[in-house]
């Protein structure tokens, strides 16, 4: 790959329709429309990034990115149906129903701007803080975190542009940073986050420059905004490759600066099961998603934070605390030491803790409010849990089945399991029959006295 310095004078290599695979078949028709009308207005006009590099790979992309020489006011004039977002760096969003095609103006490289341009600035550790000024393509190239989504897609002879060895790489299966990877990191830590993602994500081996740095640079993590982490955590983990995202983590030395309290109990894990249980929870987790099934947030992160929640659990509820508000506690507190290293939302963590504060109710399996709770609207997620947690000694066994048993059974076997006579089941209570005419007596009653 050549040395970014000398990149000004970098002619791109040309694949042509012959060499490559990519197929206008398998690409969006609302990309191609603005691709169409982009050259048609004269600008230049490209496919790239991630949905290149997913049609090599015969991979169905999930977005359509473009990127274009045209300004972000250029872009709407073009398509009455745009809308320009962001305030730092603008980007064009065409709306055609429910699908959007972003729309990118060329960047400039960061250290093409001038010392005294306050569009370009980064702090002591090398961070880029701010970076917003639109350049030529040959400058957006090196804008690009990896080889592999450095490539541009034209419809002019629909060939694949290359400047940096992406088109090699993709086919190699190597994850290549591009330029200076300690640099690089540096930038912007998020790159080893996105580093091991793709990784995971493609079966992308990580090339040794660009892998070495992952040992040593993880604690720049903690100068990155927590809500940022969080973003990425999630598309690392409900990608359905949770398992091997975490695995790449922890070999990296990444994860005890995304979650400390977890790392601290692993390493206390002695029988392994913690580790069972989070490595069967994330394999639910990538099962779902292959099967195209909902996936929830405040799951995950149950899955991910319960060894330090459970510990925490014991220790209160030892110390003569009830279950369910010793579970409360346990969860609050670890959430908020959490939430110094990645900002987990309220819309997380609050049915996380209430999906967690159920889990004593499982123990009780007589009587009305065992039926009552078949019917709570958190019951699902936890009733999951608990399989989980049984299926790694966390949970009696035999009352795991039963709660299953009870889900099959009708109303009146329900009653018979727990021992309930009526109408148990119903979850209502019973009134009392309203005296019929209690009222009138009462008023004749008055009348007499």
């Amino acid at each position: 790959m050549s040395d970014q310095k000398g990149r000004d004078t970098q002619r791109p290599s040309i694949i042509p329709r012959a060499d490559h695979t990519v197929s206008r078949a398998n690409i969006s028709n609302n990309a191609l429309k603005v691709l169409h009308r982009l050259h048609k207005g004269g600008f230049q006009s490209f496919l790239v990034g991630g949905c290149v590099r997913d049609l090599l790979l015969k991979h169905q992309p999930k977005d359509f990115d473009v990127a274009t020489d045209a300004s972000p006011e250029e872009v709407r004039k073009l398509f009455r149906n745009c809308r320009l977002i962001g305030r730092r760096f603008r980007l064009a969003h065409i709306h055609f129903g429910r699908e959007i095609i972003e729309v990118a103006t060329f960047r400039a490289t960061h250290d093409e701007l001038d010392d005294d341009d306050m569009r370009g600035q980064t702090d002591e550790g090398g961070r880029i803080l701010r970076d917003n000024r639109y350049g030529e393509l040959e400058d957006d190239v090196w804008r690009r975190d990896f080889t592999a989504n450095a490539l541009y897609y034209t419809l002019d002879g629909y060939s694949i542009w290359d400047f940096v060895g992406g088109f090699r790489d993709v086919e190699q299966r190597v994850l290549r940073v591009i330029g200076d990877p300690e640099t690089r990191y540096r930038e912007d830590p998020v790159r080893m986050l996105r580093a091991v993602r793709f990784a995971a994500k493609l079966d992308f081996s990580i090339d040794d420059p660009s892998e070495q740095p992952l040992w040593e640079l993880g604690h720049l993590l903690a100068d990155v905004p927590r809500a940022r982490l969080y973003d990425e955590i999630i598309k690392m983990f409900l990608a359905g490759r949770a398992i091997e995202s975490f695995r790449l983590l922890e070999h990296y030395r990444l994860l005890i600066h995304l979650f400390p309290a977890l790392v601290e109990e692993l390493e206390k894990d002695k029988d392994g099961q913690f580790r069972k249980l989070l490595l069967e929870g994330l394999a639910t987790t990538d099962q779902r998603v292959r099967e195209d099934k909902p996936v929830t947030t405040f799951f995950l992160f149950a899955v991910l934070l319960w060894a330090p929640i459970k510990t925490r659990f014991d220790r209160l509820h030892g110390g003569g605390m009830p279950p369910i508000p010793a579970m409360q506690r346990a969860v609050e507190e670890i959430v908020k030491a959490q939430q110094q290293r990645i900002s987990v939302p309220r819309r997380t963590t609050i049915p996380m803790q209430e999906m967690l504060a159920l889990q004593s109710r499982f123990n009780m399996r007589k009587g009305v409010r065992s039926l009552r709770f078949l019917h709570h609207p958190r019951f699902r997620a936890a009733y999951d849990f608990m399989l989980l947690r049984a299926s790694c000694s966390d949970f009696d066994g035999e009352a795991a089945q039963w709660w299953t048993d009870i889900q099959l059974a009708d109303e009146k076997a329900q009653r018979e399991m727990a021992q309930v006579g009526g109408d148990g089941g119903s979850g209502k209570r019973k009134r009392k029959p309203r005296r019929r005419g209690g009222r009138k007596r009462s008023r004749e009653q008055g009348a007499k006295e």
